[in-house]
């Protein structure tokens, strides 16, 4: 067996699973799980139905590259969502199975470790996104943990890396908005990234894949920065884009890098090899999906009400911070994350996630112990009695 898995960590479920064994939530009450990131909101009625019509897409084997429509629509929305000028649906796109293996594999065409010398650094967000994580540790890579604390607006500082390690990376992992802070990198500082990435000859792959749940204005993206340069080629650049959060449709694993056509071009290569092609019908419920605003829009009305609820539930109990975009709360609790996590399960029935588990102590401590995440995904009246819940745990433990 390969040697590098034994370097993986578990997976943040796997331990909520171990911390919460052999306890019994309290009887009498309906258990609420909003520990994870997966949408309830309806699909679309009209997104359904196109992909049940093109069912008998299934006797085709489908190509890597994906169909001319889906790379069209796809390039079509990043332009209007952006406004960039022009994407090459030839060159500058490409359809992945979801957000979560496309953010694995590019690392595998990215970096280039050499025998005899210290690994390729690839810099992370930290709390993060355990993927980035796997997918350097897989591919020859050590992870360059960057804290993401309130003192740096709950963002990673890439800009403060010493110039000896910013020389190492060859790969910077940029979640925004975060998962699971909320957080959003200011068109500013994301050119700033693409100029540090110039001086330090890095690639930056974005996830954002939650950049259409937000709820005050829409968060900037990473090509729209480069555009705006002036950089119509995007070199550098690559972002990832997923119908999951966006349209609810997790168990389609349907999305797409765009950017740089040189990285592209790589990717591809390698992409031929892993067999990771969208089915034809899925990829036609995704031209449909990428094309239509108006479910969108509702679904982030149905986000904005949750949070609405949320927040005034939580803030007599617990400062809560404001995501500027996503599903997530993250949480500042009495005690530490895990301690909380426990006691409201067992006295709540409510299962949250401890932020220390999408965090690394790398010498500083880590970042997520003393919070929790919070999934708004459920129901409203789910959400609604969830975070009641919640607030009397946080009360008991003041």
């Amino acid at each position: 067996m390969n040697s590098a898995l034994d370097t993986l960590h578990p997976y943040p479920f796997e331990k909520l699973a171990a911390l919460l064994a052999g306890i019994a939530p309290p009887t009498g009450l309906a258990p609420l799980n909003i520990s994870i990131g997966e949408p309830q909101h309806p699909v679309a009625p009209a997104l359904r139905q196109t992909l049940a019509q093109a069912l008998d897409g299934i006797s085709r084997y489908p190509t890597t590259r994906g169909q001319t429509d889906l790379r069209q629509a796809m390039a079509g929305w990043l332009c209007r969502r952006f406004g960039l000028g022009q994407v090459d649906p030839e060159t500058q796109v490409l359809p992945v199975n979801g957000t979560r293996e496309a953010l694995f594999s590019i690392a595998q065409a990215v970096l280039n470790p050499s025998p005899g010398e210290p690994p390729p650094l690839v810099a992370m967000p930290n709390p993060f996104y355990q993927i980035y994580e796997g997918a350097t540790l897989m591919a020859g890579g050590k992870p360059l943990y960057v804290n993401a604390t309130p003192a740096n607006g709950l963002l990673p500082d890439y800009e403060r890396l010493a110039p000896e390690l910013l020389d190492r990376v060859e790969l910077l992992y940029l979640c925004s908005p975060s998962n699971p802070t909320g957080a959003v990198f200011s068109l500013e500082r994301l050119q700033a990234l693409i100029r540090l990435a110039d001086r330090h000859d890095f690639v930056i792959a974005s996830d954002e894949c939650y950049s259409e749940i937000w709820y005050d204005q829409p968060p900037p993206g990473l090509l729209e920065a480069a555009w705006r340069m002036g950089r119509t080629g995007f070199e550098r650049c690559l972002v990832f884009h997923s119908l999951s959060k966006r349209s609810n449709m997790p168990g389609a694993r349907t999305g797409f890098v765009a950017g740089d056509a040189a990285l592209l071009a790589g990717y591809f290569k390698l992409r031929t090899y892993t067999g990771c092609a969208t089915p034809p019908f899925i990829q036609a419920a995704a031209v449909a999906a990428w094309q239509d605003e108006s479910h969108v829009e509702d679904n982030r009305r149905q986000y904005r009400e949750k949070l609405a609820d949320a927040e005034a539930i939580l803030a007599p109990v617990l400062p809560v911070n404001r995501p500027q975009a996503g599903f997530y709360l993250w949480l500042e609790v009495p005690g530490d994350g895990e301690a909380f996590t426990r006691a409201l399960y067992a006295d709540h029935g409510v299962t949250v996630l401890p932020g220390a588990y999408l965090g690394r102590d790398h010498g500083a401590g880590n970042p997520g112990n003393p919070y929790v995440r919070v999934a708004l995904v459920a129901p409203p009246d789910v959400n609604r009695e969830a975070m009641k819940r919640l607030a009397r745990c946080a009360r008991d433990m003041k």
